[in-house]
C-alpha cells in the first residue's frame, strides 16, 4: 500500500484550501483546488518529492481555480472535473464569479469525470461523488484507504456552501450531504473548501443546516 499523506495549504485572499495528496513513495502528487497563489504553488511543484500529476477540481468557482492554467502551463498536467454539471461554471466568467473579483476566466476539463467514477492516479484510488447544490456539478473525493474527503464547498465544520451563487440550490445540497456523505463511515475525515477539517460523525451529530 502506498504511503499517502495530505497536506494543506491555504491560498488566496479568500483564505481557500488548497489540497496536496502525496503517494510519498514515488514523490509524486495531483493538487486540489489551487485557488491562487500560483507562484509559490509553481515552487513547490519544482521540488522532487512533490511531482505535480494532476488538478482535481471541486467545483469551479474563482477562489478555486485561480491558480490552474498557470499549474497547467508549467507542469502539463491534466485538469479534472466533473463531467458535464459543472461545465457552464468553468467555462462562463459570469457564473465562475471571475468577473466580480478577478479578471475574467474560463476553463475547461482535460478529464471529465462521473458519480461514482474510480479514479486511480499517483498510487491513489479516489472515488468521485456528485454533490450538487452549491454548484451543480460539485465534485467531492473520497479516499477510502486513508478515510477522508476532499469536500470542496459542500460541507464545512458545522456549516454548508453557499448556495446563493449560479447553479446553486439549498435543498439540492442538504440531500447530497444526507444522501451522498453522510453514508461514508462516521470517522471520515473531512477536508473542506473553507475552515478547518472535521469529521463525518461529528457533521451528524453538530451540523445544524444539515439536520
Amino acid at each position: 500500500m502506498a504511503e499517502l499523506e495530505i497536506f494543506r495549504k491555504t491560498v488566496g485572499y479568500l483564505g481557500t484550501n488548497c489540497y496536496i495528496l502525496v503517494n510519498h513513495d514515488t514523490g509524486e502528487c495531483v493538487v486540489f483546488d489551487p485557488g491562487g497563489d500560483a507562484q509559490e504553488l509553481k515552487e513547490l511543484f519544482q521540488a522532487p518529492n512533490f511531482k505535480l500529476r494532476g488538478i482535481l477540481l471541486t467545483h469551479g468557482h474563482f477562489d478555486h481555480i485561480g491558480a490552474v492554467r498557470e499549474l497547467k502551463d508549467a507542469f502539463g498536467v491534466p485538469v479534472y472535473a466533473s463531467v458535464e454539471e459543472d461545465r457552464q461554471v468553468l467555462g462562463n466568467p459570469e457564473v465562475n464569479l471571475t468577473t466580480m473579483f478577478r479578471h475574467a476566466m474560463s476553463l475547461h476539463a482535460d478529464e471529465t469525470l462521473r458519480d461514482g467514477q474510480e479514479l486511480e492516479i499517483i498510487g491513489a484510488r479516489i472515488t468521485c461523488i456528485l454533490t450538487p447544490g452549491h454548484t451543480a456539478g460539485g465534485m467531492c473525493y473520497y479516499i477510502e484507504e486513508m478515510q477522508s474527503l476532499i469536500a470542496g464547498d459542500t460541507l464545512f465544520c458545522e456549516s454548508v456552501g453557499r448556495t446563493d451563487f449560479p447553479t446553486g440550490d439549498a435543498g439540492v445540497l442538504v440531500r447530497s450531504i444526507r444522501e451522498k456523505l453522510y453514508v461514508l463511515p462516521d470517522e471520515t475525515k473531512v477536508f473542506p473548501g473553507h475552515m478547518d477539517s472535521t469529521t463525518i460523525g461529528w457533521e451528524k451529530q453538530h451540523n445544524m443546516l444539515v439536520g
